[in-house]
């Protein structure tokens, strides 16, 4: 099927927490990644880029004809100004593929410090209407993140009333806010850290119960299950089985969200997104036939519970809202092949326990997921050892014996193991 279907070639835009996680998400599938600098985006607990690995960032994206968009969607206060005038002019000079802004302010600092650099409106702009979407490109924005609580239904009446050439990006995976548009004030009252300002605590993941004004400290638990009530607390975004829907309605670019997430994560969610539009695009029939293997694919990594949101009119408080803030793991990370040594062992920096005999996953970025046993590993005084305990070691393994017959051992530096629980 080609992309005509489609008005232009469909984005799959990843996440990325640090320069680690970019690059998997660049082998993983990404055609364009998203990240943020050391300040003014809304990811401050995110480890992020510093100058230095933004720009080996961008370099190792741009040799793999892959975008990288920069994210500075504050809401910012007079003190913020100066100094985001700066990043900006730092921004210049790095040459990102766009930068995503969600304030006005930030928005004219932008295009004055740096006008060759398209620019792109935040979700948290509250983008819900297409007078909103053509304010934005008359201002001179090339693209507008829809706003989260938007129907296929309302998206596709935007499409229609917004210039060709101007692109429509949507959410499609990942967490979802229980405020509007992510515009939440519930970090700041509690703890004085502005999710506005990238330091939410999450305090919607928190449980809750009720208190009445004349018995005080008496707390009344509203009854959900035996472990608590999570009356704030959303399941996860996850669009994968409904991607013909999201291009009809006029969609150009699906974005994944998780910005403090994993590489696992990204590489696990990437990879099966990619597959999805591919398959779609070479047939749908194709595509239909494998929605079952993308959302396993999905769940060989930490998730939550899955909704489709808003896409489909406002959904109930069932669809929405689930019984648990803990997510599921169907997958241990063990790390990402860093090199090949002279001896032909994978050098990883290990992220869990795992040990000598234990069956691991090679995952490759064209789907295949290579089961292997890790017939020895070394530390790096380059002695046997039986397990690997302590997080952030360099091991290096030897990985010779295929766990299951004629699985072909086929690593390369970027790879990520995994143990499939």
């Amino acid at each position: 099927m080609e992309q005509t279907k489609n008005r232009r070639k469909t984005e799959l835009l990843l996440p990325a927490k640090d320069l680690e996680v970019l690059k998997t998400a660049v082998r993983y599938g990404a055609d364009a990644v998203y990240i943020g600098g050391e300040a003014y985006g809304l990811r401050a607990k995110a480890r992020n880029f510093s100058p230095q690995d933004m720009a080996e960032g961008i370099k190792f994206a741009h040799e793999r004809g892959v975008k990288v968009y920069v994210t500075a969607n504050i809401l910012a206060h007079n003190a913020d100004l100066k100094g985001a005038e700066e990043y900006f002019g730092q921004l210049a000079q790095l040459k990102p593929d766009a930068i995503l802004v969600a304030d006005p302010g930030m928005f004219t600092l932008a295009q004055k410090a740096c006008p060759e650099i398209p620019l792109h409106i935040s979700t948290q702009a509250n983008n819900t209407n297409y007078e909103t979407f053509n304010f934005w490109f008359r201002m001179g924005a090339e693209r507008v993140v829809c706003a989260r609580e938007l129907s296929l239904t309302e998206i596709k009446q935007i499409r229609d009333h917004i210039p060709e050439e101007k692109e429509i990006e949507a959410f499609v995976h990942g967490a979802m806010c229980i405020s509007y548009s992510g515009r939440c004030l519930l970090s700041n009252y509690f703890t004085g850290r502005d999710a506005n300002h990238g330091a939410c605590t999450h305090p919607c993941r928190w449980k809750y119960a009720v208190m009445e004004e004349s018995r005080p400290g008496v707390y009344l638990p509203v009854e959900e299950n035996e472990r608590g009530t999570f009356v704030f607390n959303s399941r996860d975004l996850c669009m994968i089985e409904h991607i013909p829907d999201l291009l009809k309605a006029g969609v150009d670019s699906l974005k994944i969200e998780g910005r403090m997430k994993t590489a696992l994560y990204v590489a696990s969610v990437g990879r099966a997104y990619r597959q999805a539009l591919d398959d779609y695009f070479e047939s749908e029939e194709l595509y239909t036939s494998r929605i079952p293997d993308y959302q396993e694919a999905i769940r060989k990594c930490t998730y939550r519970r899955f909704t489709t949101g808003f896409y489909y009119g406002r959904p109930d408080e069932s669809a929405m809202v689930y019984d648990s803030n803990t997510y599921v793991n169907e997958a241990v990370f063990l790390g990402i092949v860093e090199e090949i040594t002279p001896e032909g062992r994978a050098r990883i920096m290990q992220r869990n326990k795992f040990c000598v005999g234990d069956r691991v996953e090679i995952m490759k970025p064209d789907g295949r997921d290579i089961p292997i046993i890790v017939n020895s590993m070394y530390n790096q005084k380059q002695e046997r050892v039986d397990s690997a305990p302590h997080p952030k070691e360099i091991l290096d393994l030897e990985l010779g014996q295929a766990a299951e017959p004629n699985a072909a051992v086929d690593i390369e530096v970027g790879d990520i193991l995994r143990v499939v629980v």
